[in-house]
């Protein structure tokens, strides 16, 4: 569990690496990406081990008997998460996009309303424009430390009837927000007020700072289980995203039979090498390495936020979870482009717009602090510079 190792990721068709040039518009040979999320770390060993035996063995039928899969999901929710969960409530996705996708073609229909919860991950408001559904923000209220919290009230003079699911990101991304049992309480109030189908996207449940807790919603509000859809992945913990495997699990039975309905349709199954590597992750020794990996990100987290500190304007938000650092520019008084110049230009690191997360993003930019310390020192010293005449 080298974290500190610095691993040559060009040429090697890496979206972080690779498309940071059509993508960020850095395209400097010493560019520093701290923008999708994805880490500079390599997984667990028994993952590669899990990959290994594959190799080995040289065949790549299809995948079948996923017995295994599901008492590993089981135990992992049950170990770290204090859920006990019904293993045939597990659906598995290419991915928590492509989940988020089948969940509102599965119990929506083109027209309808989905709320998501603004600034919020950018692929809900793609997937929802995409199926002909109408994207309703109900943006997220900030306190004076800059955290995110929820406008219930707000939220409620917002709806028209004709919203039909709502989704939410919890942990928070790109805020970094654990949520508190009173605020899911308060989500679940919302969902049954307005009639809604609730999707909670728990991707980044493992990646929790020390003294915070993530609370499952559905542990949270149990009694809204027959309009509840929870997503989990082992994808976003592990640093196997490529995989592209995800968990939509939903517990109650009369919500299962449309969306099983719609997998069948459209010929959705796992693929062998995802499931292997999920049901490795999910393990004694993968718990060990992600209690490694948030030691390591915790300290990670520090130094960022010590270094935005010192340049005045800027403003850190504070991080309970992710490895996502949400930074507020707007105190510099700057234009969003010569922000994203200095940054972009000047300090040669990319990063993700905040404009891009929906309503309440502008003036953020988002950076990924999962790399190697050396290289987020780097990034750093570059930052500091490119702000100098601020500070």
């Amino acid at each position: 569990m080298d974290f500190d190792e610095v691993i040559d990721r060009r040429g090697t068709h890496s979206m972080k690496w690779d498309m940071m040039g059509p993508r960020c518009g850095v395209t400097a040979p010493d560019a520093i990406p701290m923008w999708v999320a994805d880490m500079d770390f390599r997984p667990p060993a028994c993952i590669r081990s899990a990959l290994q035996g594959m190799l080995d063995h040289g065949i790549f039928g299809y995948f079948g008997d996923d017995g295994a899969s599901r008492a590993a999901i089981c135990w992992w929710m049950r170990e770290r998460h204090g859920w006990q969960l019904d293993p045939e409530a597990i659906f598995y996705t290419h991915g928590l996009v492509n989940g988020t996708a089948l969940c509102v073609d599965t119990w929506t229909a083109p027209g309808d309303g989905v709320v998501i919860f603004t600034p919020v991950y950018h692929a809900f408001a793609r997937v929802i424009r995409a199926a002909g559904r109408e994207v309703v923000e109900c943006p997220l209220a900030t306190g004076p430390d800059g955290r995110h919290a929820m406008d219930f009230a707000a939220w409620d003079a917002l709806m028209t009837g004709r919203e039909r699911m709502a989704i939410l990101c919890s942990p928070h991304n790109p805020g970094g927000r654990v949520w508190t049992a009173e605020e899911l309480r308060g989500m679940a109030d919302f969902a049954r007020r307005h009639d809604l189908i609730l999707v909670s996207d728990e991707i980044h449940h493992d990646l929790v700072f020390p003294g915070q807790r993530h609370l499952p919603m559905t542990l949270a509000a149990p009694d809204i289980a027959d309009r509840l859809v929870m997503m989990t992945a082992t994808t976003k913990t592990f640093n196997i995203a490529g995989a592209h495997l995800g968990n939509v699990i939903v517990p109650d039975e009369t919500l299962r039979t449309p969306f099983r309905q719609r997998m069948m349709a459209m010929g959705i199954s796992p693929n062998a090498f995802g499931m292997h590597m999920a049901t490795a992750a999910y393990s004694p020794e993968g718990a060990a390495w992600v209690d490694a990996l948030m030691r390591y990100l915790d300290a990670n987290r520090r130094l960022f936020d010590e270094a935005v500190a010192t340049i005045p304007g800027l403003r850190s938000t504070p991080l309970e979870a992710t490895y996502l650092a949400w930074v507020d520019f707007s105190g510099t008084g700057m234009e969003a482009a010569e922000i994203s110049r200095r940054v972009a230009q000047d300090a040669r690191i990319a990063t993700n717009a905040g404009s891009s997360f929906g309503t309440g993003g502008e003036g953020f930019l988002r950076f990924n602090l999962a790399l190697p310390r050396p290289v987020l020192t780097e990034a750093l010293a570059r930052f500091g510079d490119a702000f100098r005449d601020l500070q």
